[in-house]
């Protein structure tokens, strides 16, 4: 048995990745961040849907294609479709901000089915 709240590093210089479980068809990811946020004009752009639950912390959003961003608190989840551009604006500096994201990827030559 594991725990997603333990193994948390205390101030991360980056955000923290940690792979839960992969197959062939989708990967789960534990991301701490504390404090991070986007790097000016970079914008996430991938192949795959990809769902996220904030699970402690907060932390904002931001979509190339909305006038503003989202803010997330614990509990908050969202859908994000493949190719739908969007950044972390912020996150949390005074407590870690975990997230999970579920990764669906893509099949050869098409697009995923949402989970």
């Amino acid at each position: 048995m594991s725990n997603l709240f333990a193994g948390v590093p205390s101030s991360p210089p980056d955000e923290h990745l940690d792979v839960i479980l992969e197959t062939p068809a989708f990967r789960l990811e534990r991301i701490v961040s504390r404090g991070h946020a986007s790097p000016p004009g970079f914008w996430y752009d991938q192949d795959g849907d990809e769902w996220v639950v904030l699970v402690s912390g907060r932390a904002t959003l931001r979509f190339e294609d909305e006038p503003k961003p989202r803010t997330l608190v614990p509990g908050d989840h969202l859908l994000i479709a493949a190719h739908r551009r969007h950044r972390v604006d912020w996150a949390a500096a005074n407590e870690p901000t975990i997230w999970l994201a579920l990764h669906v990827k893509a099949p050869p030559g098409g697009r995923p089915a949402a989970p």
